[in-house]
């Protein structure tokens, strides 16, 4: 006769057993809660004092806090809210002395130099070089031949 096991079942324990904490431990945690329950009476928070044994509870993660929702009107919302009574019926917004600047169309860029601009060059992939007419060569033809040779060469 062999010994066998029905599937699922285990020879293993596996279950963790609870461990009696020790006055030092206890010690410590009176002190936490003594100190927890400062600490909410400081910040207003009555409604999250608790006793020992929920604070227990509540470290080892068996008890959550209670959260009651206090409904209370704010500061700013009170029954006598502040009207003006009839000084100004309209505020007047801020105008500005330039106009409406920030919108307006940008006016065209125009060459004002004293070389006449006869065209623009490209001289390696993108790179455009303006092409001026000067005393001897009225037209420019001469500096975009000599451009044109440039970017040949």
């Amino acid at each position: 006769m062999t010994m066998h096991l029905e599937r699922g079942l285990t020879t293993l324990n596996t279950r963790v057993r609870k461990k009696k904490p020790t006055k030092a431990k206890i010690a410590q945690w009176q002190e936490q809660h003594r100190l927890h329950n400062k600490q909410m009476k400081r910040l207003g928070m009555k409604n999250h004092m608790m006793t020992f044994d929920e604070y227990v509870k509540y470290i080892h993660g068996q008890l959550k806090p209670r959260t009651e929702s206090v409904v209370s009107t704010p500061w700013y919302h009170t029954e006598s809210t502040f009207r003006r009574e009839s000084e100004t019926d309209k505020i007047l917004s801020y105008v500005s002395k330039g106009g409406f600047e920030p919108c307006t169309k940008k006016e065209p860029m125009q060459y004002t130099g004293e070389r006449k601009l006869v065209g623009i060059a490209t001289m390696h992939k993108s790179n455009m070089v303006p092409i001026f007419a000067d005393d001897d060569d009225k037209t420019g033809k001469k500096q975009a031949t000599e451009i044109a040779t440039m970017r040949r060469n």
